[in-house]
């Protein structure tokens, strides 16, 4: 290990486990190695189960309130390391200062929405059909949980499935992305400095081949969250299908920006910038493809293009616009869609490469890219770049963008640009998406819901519905007589 590496362990059952074999962290700005986690074994993880499946009896019997000030008490634990988780971030992923500190503050208000929600888990009653009887219909929860986290927000997505999973009476094993590991070991500090109950919080690292693909087969395991790709999802469902476990996908997807000839074009091309190029284009929900409107299609791809011509690429620390992709596996994706897409007859208009400077020479870096020409067949306007690149389609008619968007497998979002109301009655209507942003850039409510139709998932994250996927229905016929 070298000098100023960090080092880290698992946290199992409330204690910390080393493993013989390591996984080098590397900081996507400069390629450098600056932590080693656990490549934990097989064993790891059943540890890992064991502990979970011993603490859920205690933890679930718990009401729902005291389950909630817990919550709380991890909340005031993190409150004081903002500063440090979001260096973390930076330092880990690649998002730029201000975007981590976005994440950080987003991390508590999912933690927060659950443990409010201690006191709003609703159950039903029926009447019956006999006298001296009642019909309960009582939400309880799954049991142990694993929670599978993507690469692109290390912190926010562990917020987001702990914190409804613990307020319903779950235990929970998180698991980070190989890439992004060393968030959730420095939250997996918090959780014990907070008094979590030993087992209720397991955090174990590993690849999710070997560890992530056993601690989804597991009979013990009731619960599978996932946020990631498609292909990862298609992955968990092939895993689980032995025990029939069930499963919260929130995968990923290839979201429209519809611009239609009526709409304000410079809100457009503003929303359509930031919603692309947040968090280096690597968010499910940011905008993947353009399809303007043949006669505003000139006006509004100029104004684009002079956009993102001045957004700022550079050390994430300093807050420019964009940072660098988080691996050099999507960085080499990314450049492959263009290549091909380019090959095929788009137009390179701004971008295309890694910039200039001895900054760049080395980390994951690409300037922010706009491909003009594109057609609906070609690379970038059909697979999910999760990049910083846009391509932008030209179309006839609303009909046309209906179609495109319909099309694909997918469908986790899109976002419909018009000022007719018939429009966009008819467009929340038809686009087969799981959110529909209307003359709106890139967004997300606690209180909403996340989720995608067809292949971008099952289930979803948010809201009263996103922690009702944590709790199954238990049907109860109580006869007084």
């Amino acid at each position: 290990m070298t000098t100023g590496e960090m080092s880290y362990q698992c946290y199992i059952d409330g204690k910390w486990i080393d493993s013989e074999q390591h996984i080098a962290v590397e900081n996507p700005a400069t390629g450098e190695i600056f932590a080693r986690v656990p490549d934990c074994t097989t064993e790891h993880a059943d540890e890992a189960l064991a502990s979970s499946q011993q603490a859920l009896q205690s933890w679930k019997m718990l009401p729902a309130i005291e389950r909630g000030r817990h919550i709380f008490r991890l909340i005031e634990t993190l409150k004081p390391k903002r500063d440090h988780f979001a260096r973390l971030l930076v330092l880990e992923q690649g998002k730029t200062l201000n975007e981590a500190y976005g994440e950080f503050d987003d991390t508590l208000t999912y933690l927060t929405y659950s443990a409010e929600a201690a006191r709003r888990l609703e159950g039903k009653i029926f009447p019956s059909d006999n006298a001296g009887e009642q019909l309960w219909i009582q939400k309880v929860p799954y049991g142990v949980t694993i929670g599978l986290c993507a690469f692109n927000y290390p912190l926010a997505l562990i917020g987001r499935k702990v914190g409804p999973a613990l307020v319903t009476g779950n235990t929970i094993i998180v698991k980070p992305h190989e890439a992004t590991p060393v968030t959730a070991m420095e939250f997996a500090k918090t959780v014990e400095e907070a008094g979590i109950p030993q087992g209720v919080i397991n955090v174990i690292s590993g690849s999710g081949i070997a560890v992530g693909e056993h601690l989804v087969k597991s009979p013990i395991t009731q619960l599978v969250t996932l946020t990631g790709s498609i292909r990862a999802g298609q992955a968990i469902c092939r895993a689980v299908a032995e025990n029939i476990t069930a499963v919260s996908l929130e995968l990923g997807g290839k979201a429209s920006f519809i611009v239609l000839e009526d709409a304000d074009i410079d809100k457009a091309a503003d929303a359509v910038v930031t919603s692309r190029y947040a968090n280096c284009g690597q968010v499910c929900i940011c905008a993947e493809l353009v399809l303007v409107h043949e006669k505003v299609a000139e006006e509004f791809t100029r104004k684009v293009v002079e956009k993102v011509k001045q957004l700022k690429v550079g050390d994430p620390m300093d807050n420019p616009d964009m940072g660098p992709s988080v691996t050099a596996q999507n960085l080499n994706r990314v450049e492959t869609i263009v290549r091909d897409t380019i090959e095929s007859g788009a137009k390179l208009a701004c971008g295309g490469e890694r910039p200039l400077g001895a900054q760049f020479e080395k980390g994951n870096w690409y300037l922010p890219t706009v491909l003009t020409e594109v057609t609906p067949d070609m690379a970038a306007a059909r697979e999910e770049i999760f990049g910083p690149v846009l391509p932008i389609v030209k179309i006839k008619s609303y009909d046309d963008a209906v179609a495109i968007t319909n099309r694909r497998e997918d469908g986790l979002s899109c976002y419909l640009w018009t000022n007719d109301y018939r429009t966009i009655m008819d467009g929340i209507s038809r686009l087969e998406v799981g959110t529909v942003f209307v003359n709106k850039q890139i967004v997300g409510y606690i209180q909403g819901y996340h989720s995608g139709h067809k292949r971008s998932g099952i289930g979803g994250e948010d809201g009263v519905y996103g922690i009702e996927g944590y709790l199954q229905k238990r049907t109860v016929y109580l006869n007084s007589n």
